[in-house]
Formats: structure tokens, C-alpha cells, sequence
């Protein structure tokens, strides 16, 4: 298929899609079951990850959850319904625990106890109680905002309207799941595809009296905002929710270890056929709330839980080539092309290799038979090469030494931590030298997290690149629209909301601004970080004038890599192009500090030595949630230097040089304390 077929191909499903989203959340009508809808959605997401040139706004790629309906009211959530982390193997879950114990620095031999919670495949949903009455029942909608379903969740009987408890708290959102078992759905099979498809169009029903007829169960697990509730542990409450009136999971468990999540995973996997409801892993939460309450969050999941999911899906193919993509960062991936291979309903045709390392250590070869895994929405990777099926004549795959793009020399940098040469081969190039490397700095430049420009998709920089309408970022905001009314697929009213999507993005924070330039290691919190140290895009292009580097250093998260990076960037002359033309275009909005009126507003912290109970990471986020910031250097800008165990030496007779004030652990604790 050609390129333009492909297109059409993946907007006909996107149109599809898009048909069936509307049908089944805005008008409670499905047109297909719930196996079709998940096909589909698998091939667009296929599709998008073999053609890096396909991308759209409707993609279920870019949706998480749903908007609510039009024909519900919408209500935020006070807390949020976020989704968890994903674990596919025992792996997966020694590293979710070394992290947390990381976290918190436990001491050797600190045991985690865990709440192993089936995870029973329905509908989320909120119930906010007040003065022990049922007032409000809302869907996880896009996790943000729900829509008000109270009058169908009313109908459940599961669901206590009152509850007596003297102990229940004065206000709390229960979260649970609503679902329907399967023996009840055996009756409903003529009008839904399956269970989850059941519960979801009974609770979109815009008569409740219909929705009364469905046999709805709802299964209570953990709960959002809450005012006035006296509990300590995850098992505590559970156990509360069952003497409240709600309904639990009767295969819940407290279980310590990552070995005995196996056992009792293994165990409860083989029990799924005797289930009468729908379950597809395991959830595992840290028992004690106060554990959770320090831990915290990380983007959009918590870092105190995790889901389990049951078995990955594999299936076995042949490798007809292997491409090398080249990205952003100058980066080679390799990318085995497979003979097209049905796995867990997903069509296959690509497999990441990872990188050089990983096709050496397993021996890859084109023309080799293969096992491949797919494990929920993990990229499909090589498990293993069928070596009976292997051809005698078969050649070894030898990684190119020079760019495939620009042919510049390929080399694997030193890692100055690791003290060994990186796993990731690169285009030795920089800046927008390589055709591929330009290409993919401008996606990330109109990409959402930096200038999200509306319509400016990863297909549109392609393509505009081979019309040579743009070769740098700044022809974004120098586009000749009268070739483009020209081009096919473009009319007056698409150039226009194009120019208009462009335009408006001509004011720009100075963080996201930053961020937009793609220099290598600098993420968005390196952005803000610069951003609100420097604030201003001059005082940025004057670290390369007056050469003051190193003054970065002193930010906390800043390091040499880091540092070493922004000097290759100011090093090149098509970046310096870049930046200052760009400089002439935008309004580059100077960052504005506003501080909140915490404890330890206005005051710096420095930390030195091995904190009691305690890693850096928290005790950081502490001085930060309290308004205080941290730095890493002894400097005249310090104001704290908190000791711990077998501090640094040189950092402390600094401190005292300086007269700046030194804390023990203790005396800062009481310091927040006191001030709180």
C-alpha cells in the first residue's frame, strides 16, 4: 500500500471510531460490541505506531477515558479519578517495591504490606455522601469530570441511600466499580454484547427506570475526598465499607512480598473461568495510609499502587527486514517488520528491537522466526528466536556505523555515571543537519506539551517538510498559504483555522518556550527549572555570551549532562538561527514567580548526609509544599544546610564559613512544625 492509502485506510477507521464514540457515550446506543469497538481501537493504535505519519485529534491514542455526555451534567471530581501503573511480570513488581522503599529510604529488612484487590472489569464510578445520605453519583468520565448519573446509580441496590453508622464520616466520595455478574447477563446477552458493554449503556440511560431493570451490582474499594473519617489502613477501611453496608471484593487480601503477589496471582488467575463477574488483574495498594499519604503521586497515577494484569499475549512470525528510525535526540531504534500476526485481536506487523545491544544479545537476524509478546499497550518486543527455523545461510545484522539520513558517523557516548559506553547508538550530527533528526525536532516543537499548536500534526510537518514549506521552526510562523490553498486536502476554511492556530501561538511561556527547543536532556522540569531561575530569554542567551554556564549548576536537578547538553546547543549555528529568529517572531512571556504563602516562603535548603526514615525525594517535596525551595550548592544564596547522618564535610565547613545556619533533622522538623 502506498502512503496515501494507508492515510485514507487509518482516517476511514478514525471516522469509524468516532461514529461509535458519539453512538455509545452521547446517545447510549452501541452500534458494535465491546470485542469490535477494542479491535478497532487496536488497529488505529497499530497503525499509528508502524507510520509515524499518521496522527489525528480523534485518535484513541490521544483520549483518555471520555468527555462526558451532553446529556448528563458535568461535575469535577475534588480528587481526581486517576488511572495506575500497569505491571506485567514478577519484574515489574520488585521494581514497583524497590522504588517505593527507595522513596521512603527504609531501612534493610522493612517489610510492605499490600491490599491485593481483584480488579473487576465494569464501570467506575463516585458516590459522595454528606450527613451519612447518598447526595451525588458521578462517572469517571475523563478522570477530571464526571457526569452526574445519581439517578441511575439510585436504582442499584448495592448502593445504601442512608447509612446508620454513628462512625461514618461527616463527608466522603466511596469509589467502587458497577458491573453485572455473568450469570445475570446470560438474560441480557440478546441486547449487549458482554457485561462491561451492559453496565456502561444501562448507567447512560436517560430514564432510570430503565436502568432499574438491568441487575446492576457495585462493589466498593477505596474512596477520594473525605471529611471526618478515622481510619489507618486500606484493610481497616474495608472492612468499615462492610459494616457501612457496602458490598467488597470477597477475594481481597493483606499479603507482604513480591513472591506471594505471584502466589496469590498465579492462584487467583486460574480461578477466573469460575468467576460469575469479568476480572483482568489484580490491584495492589500499600496497606497503611499514612505510607500512601508520603509516597504521593507522579504525573497522573499514584505511587503507592499498581495494577497486575493477567497474562500477556504472544504469537510467533517471521522477520521479513528490520528498519533503523531515526529520532529526536539523533537516537537509532531498530524496528523488526514481521509478517502481519493476529495477538489478543491486534494485527502486528511491527516489533521494537530496543537498540544494537539487544539485537546482538539475542542474535536477531532478518529472515529468523520469532516469538513475540504484547503485553497490554506495551510495544510489541522479541522474546525469542526459533533457532531450528533459523536459514543455515542467514547473515548476522550489523548495525549501521553511519546515519542512514545524513550519513554522519553513528556512536554510542560515554556515561559518565553508568562508566560505560551508552546502549543507544546516534547520528553524530546536530541540530537540524540530519533530515530525520529536523523532521522529528519540529514535531516535538508543535507538540502539545511545548507550542500545541491545534491541527499542526506529526502528517502536516511531513508533509509540509516535503513541500519544503518548513525546514526549521520558525517557517512555522512564515508559512506561504497561498501554495498551500494549492495542495490537496486544503481549502480556505482549513488554511484559516491553521493561520489562526499559529497566530495564537505567537505568545509563548518562556518554560514551554525552552522545552520547544528539544535540547537533548532538557524535559519539561529542567524547562521550568531554567525558567524560573533565569527568568527571561535573554538572561538564557547570555549564558552563552558571557559563557556562565555553570551558574545552572546550582539549580537542584541540574547536572553536568544537563549543562553539557545547553553548551552543544549554543555550540551550533543553525540553533543560534533558530533562536534568534524565533526571538523576533513570539512574545516569549518572561516567567513570573509567584510564591505560595507557605511556612518557609523566601527560604533556600541545601541537604547533606543520610536522613533518618527519610529520602531526599521526600524531604525535598516537603520543603517545597511548604513554600521553600532547594539548592545545591554552598552558596551566599543559602539559607539552610539540613545535616544528616555522615554529612559532607566541605559542605558543612562552608556553611560555617558563611554564617549560614545549620539543622539537624530534628531541628528542621520542628522548624515545619512550628511554623505550620
Amino acid at each position: 500500500m502506498s502512503n496515501g492509502e494507508i492515510k485514507k485506510d487509518y482516517l476511514k477507521k478514525i471516522q469509524k471510531i468516532t461514529k461509535f464514540n458519539e453512538s455509545y457515550y452521547n446517545k447510549n446506543n452501541p452500534l458494535v460490541s465491546d470485542g469490535e469497538y477494542d479491535l478497532l481501537k487496536k488497529k488505529i493504535i497499530s497503525l499509528e505506531q508502524e507510520y509515524d505519519f499518521l496522527d489525528h485529534k480523534d485518535s484513541p491514542s490521544k483520549n483518555v477515558g471520555f468527555k462526558p455526555s451532553k446529556n448528563f451534567k458535568k461535575i469535577d471530581h475534588k480528587v481526581p479519578m486517576l488511572s495506575l501503573a500497569n505491571a506485567f511480570s514478577e519484574e515489574d513488581l520488585i521494581n514497583f517495591e524497590k522504588k517505593i522503599i527507595n522513596y521512603l529510604n527504609a531501612k534493610k529488612g522493612f517489610t510492605i504490606e499490600y491490599s491485593a484487590e481483584p480488579k473487576i472489569d465494569g464501570i467506575s464510578a463516585s458516590l459522595i455522601y454528606k450527613n451519612k445520605k447518598f447526595v451525588t453519583g458521578l462517572s469517571r468520565g475523563d478522570g477530571q469530570t464526571g457526569e452526574d448519573i445519581t439517578a441511575n446509580l439510585r436504582t442499584i441496590s448495592d448502593i445504601p441511600q442512608f447509612i446508620y453508622a454513628k462512625d461514618f464520616p461527616e463527608e466522603i466520595d466511596i469509589r467502587g466499580e458497577v458491573f453485572i455478574q455473568n450469570s445475570d447477563f446470560k438474560k441480557l446477552a440478546d441486547k449487549f454484547a458482554n457485561p462491561r458493554n451492559a453496565a456502561s449503556g444501562s448507567l447512560r440511560q436517560k430514564n432510570p427506570n430503565d436502568t432499574k431493570k438491568i441487575p446492576l451490582k457495585f462493589i466498593a474499594y477505596t474512596f477520594g475526598f473525605e471529611k471526618g473519617m478515622n481510619i489507618n489502613n486500606q484493610k481497616d477501611f474495608l472492612k468499615k465499607l462492610s459494616d457501612w453496608g457496602f458490598k467488597t471484593n470477597h477475594l481481597n487480601k493483606i499479603i507482604d512480598g513480591t513472591k506471594n503477589l505471584m502466589q496469590n496471582y498465579n492462584q487467583i488467575e486460574k480461578k477466573r473461568g469460575d468467576l460469575d463477574f469479568d476480572i483482568d488483574g489484580i490491584v495492589y495498594k500499600i496497606n497503611d495510609f499514612q505510607i500512601q499519604k508520603r509516597l504521593g503521586f507522579v504525573a497522573n497515577a499514584p505511587r503507592w499502587a499498581i495494577a497486575h494484569k493477567f497474562s500477556a499475549n504472544s504469537g510467533i512470525s517471521k522477520i521479513l527486514d528490520i528498519d533503523i528510525q531515526i529520532g529526536r535526540t539523533g537516537a537509532l531504534t531498530p524496528v523488526a517488520k514481521i509478517n502481519p500476526v493476529n495477538i489478543g485481536g491486534v494485527v502486528v506487523s511491527n516489533a521494537t528491537l530496543h537498540n544494537e545491544d539487544e539485537i546482538n544479545r539475542k542474535d536477531i537476524r532478518i529472515g529468523d522466526t520469532v516469538k513475540i509478546e504484547r503485553a497490554g499497550d506495551v510495544i510489541p518486543h522479541i522474546i525469542s528466536v526459533d533457532l531450528k527455523k533459523r536459514n543455515k545461510k542467514s547473515n548476522k545484522f550489523i548495525f549501521p556505523s553511519k546515519c542512514p539520513s545524513c550519513g554522519s558517523k553513528t556512536i554510542k557516548e560515554f556515561n559518565l555515571i553508568t562508566k560505560k559506553k551508552d546502549a543507544v547508538r546516534r547520528c553524530s550530527s546536530e541540530g537540524f543537519e540530519c533530515e530525520k533528526v529536523a523532521i522529528e525536532k519540529i514535531k516535538h516543537f508543535v507538540s502539545k506539551e511545548a507550542f500545541n499548536i491545534d491541527g499542526f500534526g506529526k502528517k502536516i510537518v511531513e508533509n509540509f517538510w516535503k513541500k519544503n514549506l518548513i525546514k526549521l521552526p520558525q517557517d512555522i510562523f512564515n508559512l506561504d498559504y497561498k501554495r498551500i490553498e494549492n495542495m490537496d486536502g486544503w481549502g480556505k476554511q482549513s488554511i484559516s483555522n491553521l493561520k489562526y492556530s499559529i497566530d495564537l501561538r505567537k505568545n509563548i511561556s518562556f518554560e514551554r518556550f525552552i522545552y520547544a527547543l528539544g535540547i537533548r536532556h532538557i524535559g519539561l522540569e529542567n524547562a521550568k527549572l531554567i525558567s524560573k531561575n533565569l527568568k527571561s530569554l535573554r538572561n538564557f542567551i547570555n549564558l552563552s555570551k558571557s559563557n556562565t554556564f555553570d551558574e545552572l549548576l546550582n539549580l537542584d536537578g541540574m547536572g553536568e549532562t544537563q549543562i553539557n547538553s545547553i553548551k552543544n546547543f549554543f555550540s551550533n549555528k543553525t540553533n543560534l538561527k533558530v533562536l534568534m529568529e524565533l526571538n523576533n517572531i513570539l512574545s516569549i512571556r518572561n516567567n513570573i514567580e509567584t510564591r505560595k504563602n507557605g511556612p518557609l516562603k523566601d527560604k533556600t535548603f541545601m541537604l547533606t548526609g543520610k536522613l533518618d526514615g527519610m529520602s531526599r525525594a521526600e524531604a525535598k517535596s516537603l520543603i517545597e509544599q511548604n513554600s521553600g525551595s532547594i539548592i545545591s550548592n554552598v552558596t551566599k544564596k543559602l539559607n539552610y544546610l539540613i545535616i544528616g547522618d555522615k554529612p559532607t564535610k566541605r559542605k558543612v565547613d562552608m556553611a560555617k564559613d558563611m554564617n549560614i545556619k545549620i539543622l539537624s533533622q530534628d531541628d528542621w522538623i520542628k522548624m515545619l512544625n512550628k511554623t505550620s
